[in-house]
């Protein structure tokens, strides 16, 4: 039987396209892009070295934000990797 994080993980993958083929997921969110909650709703603080080159980012000021689905719900959900 799957978890709810597991059905709402391969929900959020049904409606996405992943330029990284979901590597994230198939860690076992061992590898996650590094990225931190901002407390700005859909987004988190990106911290990858080379942000500008993710087709998530945005730049907002003077640094970047994630807008990953994936990302954003593994982030507020840090129990969810399975």
């Amino acid at each position: 039987m799957e978890t709810e994080y597991e059905m709402h993980i391969e929900e959020i993958m049904g409606v996405m396209t992943c330029p990284k083929d979901f590597e994230c997921c198939k860690s076992g969110f061992v590898n996650p892009c590094n990225a931190t909650g901002t407390g700005m709703g859909g987004f988190i603080k990106c911290l990858e070295a080379e942000p500008e080159k993710c087709w998530f980012s945005v730049i907002s000021g003077q640094s970047y934000l994630c807008q990953c689905p994936l990302r954003i719900y593994v982030a507020n959900n840090p129990s969810c990797a399975y």
